[in-house]
């Protein structure tokens, strides 16, 4: 694929999603690097929602490693079971949290950050990093977000 991306000019996060996912796809498909996959990722959802912050964490050293991302300066490490992040690793479960001051030990890396979604990926069944995305608005990501940004996951997954 050419490192290019169309981005419908339209409100509807399906259909967004339903056109980026499919060149995200074509994007990492051919790559083995997981760490250029990430960057690309991350590049994608940036430039097609504006969120303020998408990023991913990679498990290491028994922590959440910031890796590659969009977006102002992040928290570096993350242990397991803290804030969105960790509980997403430590629970293997998306993490769906619309206002993030009213998550319990939410980590707050920039203050401008009200909703955040997270998602785990595996690798043979044992977790190996996150995605994450934080949105400056309170209320920002819905069942949409989740249910495509799992299908996401899954295309990414099978390039690990």
């Amino acid at each position: 694929m050419a490192e290019s991306l169309y981005i419908p000019a339209t409100d509807s996060k399906t259909e967004k999603y339903e056109s980026i996912l499919p060149q995200i796809e074509a994007l990492i498909g051919g790559e083995k690097d997981l760490i250029a996959n990430l960057a690309n990722i991350s590049a994608v959802l940036k430039a097609s929602f504006g969120f303020l912050w998408v990023g991913f964490y990679l498990v290491k050293d028994d922590q959440l490693v910031l890796g590659p991302f969009q977006g102002p300066i992040a928290c570096t490490r993350i242990n397991l079971g803290k804030g969105v992040c960790g509980t997403a690793w430590k629970e293997n479960k998306t993490q769906l949290v619309p206002d993030v001051d009213a998550f319990p030990g939410h980590i707050a890396c920039s203050s401008d950050s009200k909703s955040e979604i997270v998602l785990p990926f595996s690798t043979a069944g044992k977790v190996v990093g996150v995605l994450d995305i934080d949105s400056d608005k309170l209320g920002d990501f819905d069942e949409t977000d989740q249910v495509y940004l799992e299908k996401l996951i899954a295309i990414l997954e099978k390039t690990i």
